[in-house]
């Protein structure tokens, strides 16, 4: 094998490793509503329900679980909530309207991500949907 083409291969391997993310999002987290994947540190999930609707669930999620709101962002396209549970640890949550009836919901718990915590939050936002 020339030179070359071990360049191209090598190449061809950091792209792919540094796009893996997307990829995995694309294949984990498909394209329908409800879907949900948690990748480096962040829970993403697709929600058939308008920005207004989410955003009230999530504020109703995080004064259910006892989380200390210290911002509160919100326009028509995009909305913000920035809270503190046990231990300090910060939770984001950021929600983007992608249609009228569709919104994409991004939770980050502490600097690393806390996987089972952004499942239990999120999951007390789909019971308020």
């Amino acid at each position: 094998m020339n030179q070359k083409n071990l360049l191209l291969i090598i190449l061809l391997g950091i792209i792919v490793s540094s796009s893996s993310g997307c990829a995995a999002l694309l294949v984990g987290g498909g394209a329908g509503a409800g879907t949900i994947a948690y990748l480096k540190g962040d829970l993403r999930s697709l929600e058939e329900a308008s920005l207004q609707r989410v955003w009230e669930a999530a504020q109703k999620a995080i004064q259910e679980l006892e989380f200390v709101v210290t911002s509160k962002q919100k326009d028509i396209f995009s909305a913000k909530l920035i809270a503190h549970g046990a231990q300090d640890k910060k939770v984001t949550v950021n929600l983007k309207k992608i249609s009228d009836n569709l919104t994409e919901i991004k939770i980050r718990v502490g600097i690393f991500g806390d996987e089972s915590l952004s499942r239990l939050l999120l999951e007390r936002v789909r019971k308020h949907l």
